[in-house]
């Protein structure tokens, strides 16, 4: 028709100049009645739903550059890939041919296969448009942190992350924005909650105006930073007397004064008194020494020592610095 008319009207013109004049002007209302008979009612799915006529409508190619095109193995022109889901669909009809002298029941086999590769070929179109609505190719590419972080208005919880992966399934029967959307309104629903529970707690307090909240806030945390701090203090004090009470099998035994802090602990995990360490410590130390002058000596270790606490001693001294390492 724009054509016709000439180069004065784009195709768009002439269809708005159509509709308003013939459809809705004065002729189309004295033409076309109100309630038509034997209307054909469209019983398809919504666009967009799991079986709607509009999986099968092409998507505009993706906006990539050409390495990672071919990094995915994607043709802009086609807005195929080299590797589609169900990449073996097509063998269901490449071999099917139709012959006159086929009988109802090849007939019927031929079309049974048609319909299979129509709904494979549906299939991969649904999973193409789910991919392009999550920006699953931009994500796959590294793309999408940045805009990710830049569209969200709230920071997300731990919470909200594992409930995110676990309703991933749902991502094919739903929307981006709709997944989105959820979310925020389970957010929301979250808030609300937790502030009627204030206002209850408010309630059961004797607080029956928000300006009389902020005063009973203010004194509920200085008695919580009060309890706190005595806690805290109560806390301390248990540790210094466990620390002293931790000597208490051996700090009233003679010899308990000349151990140093490092000494303690090795008596007192060793179940080993002071006096007898320190004759260990002694023998230990003089024999170390009389090696290292080079004058032979026998050492005559107490019969009380094993070899187990020999062997404890021994690696305390040398840590400590007291014997070499060789000696040990």
């Amino acid at each position: 028709m724009a054509a016709h008319v000439g180069a004065s009207r784009t195709p768009q013109e002439v269809m708005e100049h159509y509709v308003s004049m013939y459809i809705h002007g004065n002729l189309g209302k004295a033409c076309i009645p109100d309630s038509i008979p034997n209307r054909v009612t469209d019983h398809t799915c919504p666009s967009g739903g799991p079986l709607s006529p509009s999986l099968t409508t092409p998507l505009p190619p993706l906006d990539i550059s050409v390495a990672e095109q071919q990094q995915l193995g994607y043709m802009p022109l086609r807005d195929d890939y080299e590797i589609e889901y169900d990449q073996d669909a097509e063998t269901l009809i490449s071999g099917l041919s139709v012959n006159y002298d086929d009988d109802d029941v090849e007939i019927e086999l031929k079309r049974a296969h048609v319909d299979m590769y129509v709904r494979k070929l549906k299939e991969r179109q649904r999973r193409k448009n789910i991919a392009r609505d999550y920006n699953l190719v931009p994500a796959f590419l590294g793309k999408d942190k940045r805009e990710k972080e830049k569209a969200l208005k709230r920071k997300i919880t731990k919470e909200e992350k594992e409930l995110r992966l676990k309703l991933r399934p749902l991502y094919q029967f739903m929307s981006c924005k709709e997944f989105d959307d959820l979310f925020e309104n389970m957010h929301k629903e979250k808030m609300l909650r937790a502030k009627i529970r204030e206002l209850q707690r408010y309630r059961r307090n004797g607080i029956t105006k928000m300006e009389e909240s902020a005063e009973y806030e203010a004194a509920r945390h200085k008695r919580e930073r009060r309890k706190e701090n005595k806690n805290m203090a109560g806390s301390k004090r248990g540790k210094e007397e466990g620390r002293d009470g931790e000597f208490a099998a051996i700090e009233n035994l003679p010899g308990f004064e000349l151990l140093s802090d490092r000494e303690k602990v090795l008596c007192s995990s060793l179940n080993l008194s002071p006096a007898r360490y320190v004759t260990v410590k002694t023998i230990i130390i003089k024999d170390h020494l009389q090696k290292r002058q080079g004058i032979p000596s026998k050492s005559r270790l107490p019969s009380y020592l094993d070899k187990v606490l020999k062997k404890r001693i021994l690696n305390f001294l040398t840590e400590s610095g007291w014997i070499s390492r060789d000696a040990s």
